[in-house]
């Protein structure tokens, strides 16, 4: 006689849906999205900064390795980071950005949605890529997404030209 291997409704329709679920995280970051909403491609590479028109901090300022006078590693010049605009560093875990002329604000680059790193500023917002939050280069408040929460603040110095992780 053959064992019996019937399965249950519930126990397929648990393993089609775990299976399901594994596969959604797995390719989550894969995707970004454009202003449109729709996905796109991902980056080879986060940009280290994007501003208006894009640019990159100076060698030493995007690695740190600068001589530090007071207060934490070197993040860039402020020359670097454009009004209106800001830069994000992944290695340092912060963005830094300047909402307005003179004025530097920094903020985690973690998204308070489900923990993606963010990875653009542009048009005055600071772009997570995996669900499309974005949130204000002035306080980190999410003006667009399902984001609820702001991003956290992180401590910066502005040492004449430097800025740095306080």
């Amino acid at each position: 006689m053959t064992p019996n291997t019937t399965v249950s409704r519930r126990a397929v329709l648990a393993g089609t849906g775990a299976a399901c679920a594994a596969g959604c995280l797995a390719v989550a970051g894969c995707a970004t999205y454009d202003s449109g909403g729709a996905p796109a491609a991902a980056p080879a590479t986060t940009p280290a900064t994007t501003t208006p028109a894009t640019t990159t901090p100076a060698a030493a300022g995007a690695t740190g390795a600068a001589p530090q006078a007071s207060g934490g590693a070197v993040l860039a010049s402020t020359s670097d980071i454009g009004v209106g605009a800001g830069a994000i560093f992944a290695d340092k875990g912060v963005v830094v950005t300047q909402p307005a002329a003179g004025e530097f604000k920094a903020f985690s680059t973690t998204c308070t949605h489900q923990g993606c790193a963010v990875n653009a500023v542009t048009g005055g917002t600071i772009n997570c890529p995996c669900h499309g939050s974005r949130f204000s280069i002035t306080d980190g408040a999410p003006t667009a997404g399902p984001a609820k929460k702001p991003l956290p603040e992180k401590a910066i110095t502005v040492d004449g030209e430097s800025i740095r992780l306080a």
